[in-house]
């Protein structure tokens, strides 16, 4: 789902959630063009995808592929995807979220796979907030100061959020308020991290001179996998009523013509399994304790940590 890194001097977020544009910037990688190139349709500010990506723009340059990532909002990727212009994307989340792209270019698309089934929609607090279901939040809600902090207008979670969280749970009395994932992060740093302590100014993102004091009450939306479940104290609210949704599978999905034309690539995708913990230690690699743009050498650190199980990628 969309967020991206907080960065540390000044709790300056530079999230590409906010960079949401038609058209596409592209990464290319070194390779052997013998074996074919590949470009990979990136989601701007979807953590998940933008990890799993460069994962595998590392991966395959290991097995002689020249790999190109191409960042484009969703509908722009699943187009060029259905109109040959990318290969494939790995942030695919059905069998919701991205149901009414697979819908629409369904013929021209093919599905790989989940390489991960633990995606879920979340309210998250502190994790020495007062209450532990969203059924307890709307008779608490001065102790969050009446605030639920949203993410982007019109994303899905902000949908669901708006069109049956809050009436679901009687939370009209609550203000939602929604600006940008950045926005929300900052919040959620703001709450849980002390401004001068050494997780604020050392590995974990949104480092020094945070916005306000920690120990407040916090509520936002957020969603699962995310590193921010290992960078701050939360925890999620029970949703006892599944007004959230269940858990959704991230699959992997090609162009037909990706799946004629490179097999091999095809089938390791198609095997391809990580589980939220391994996730997030990438995530964190990536989006928490640095602080840039260029991921290679990050990814590079990341894989040689984690030899044993990339190698299993390509067998």
């Amino acid at each position: 789902m969309i967020t991206r890194r907080i960065i540390a001097a000044g709790i300056a977020l530079a999230g590409t959630a906010g960079l949401l544009v038609t058209g596409a910037l592209a990464q290319t990688g070194a390779g052997d063009a013998g074996k074919g190139h590949l470009t990979i349709a990136v989601f701007n500010g979807w953590d998940e995808g933008i990890a799993a990506s460069e994962l595998w723009k590392a991966v395959l340059e290991e097995e002689g592929y020249t790999v190109e990532l191409a960042y484009a909002d969703p509908a722009a990727a699943y187009t060029g995807i259905a109109q040959g212009d990318y290969d494939l994307t790995l942030d695919t989340w059905l069998p919701l979220t991205h149901a009414d792209y697979m819908d629409t270019y369904g013929d021209d698309l093919v599905d790989l796979g989940a390489w991960n089934d633990e995606a879920k929609l979340t309210i998250a607090v502190n994790e020495d907030a007062p209450i532990d279901s969203l059924t307890e939040l709307a008779a608490n809600a001065d102790l969050f100061g009446n605030r639920l902090v949203g993410i982007e207008a019109g994303s899905g979670l902000v949908t669901v959020t708006q069109d049956d969280v809050i009436p679901g749970y009687g939370l009209e009395g609550m203000d939602f308020v929604t600006a940008s994932t950045p926005a929300m992060l900052t919040e959620l740093q703001a709450a849980t991290v002390p401004a001068a302590s050494p997780d604020a100014a050392g590995a974990s993102p949104g480092a020094s001179g945070g916005g306000g004091p920690a120990g407040r009450n916090v509520a936002v939306t957020l969603w699962r996998p995310h590193w921010a479940y290992n960078a701050f104290p939360i925890k999620d609210l029970e949703d006892p009523d599944g007004l959230l949704g269940d858990a959704e599978g991230i699959h992997t999905v090609s162009s037909t013509a990706f799946v004629e034309e490179q097999p091999e690539v095809s089938r390791w995708l198609e095997d391809f399994r990580m589980d939220n913990e391994l996730l997030y230690s990438l995530e964190d690699a990536m989006f928490g304790a640095y602080d840039g743009d260029d991921y290679g050498p990050v990814v590079a650190e990341w894989i040689a940590d984690n030899r044993d199980w990339v190698d299993g990628l390509t067998r």
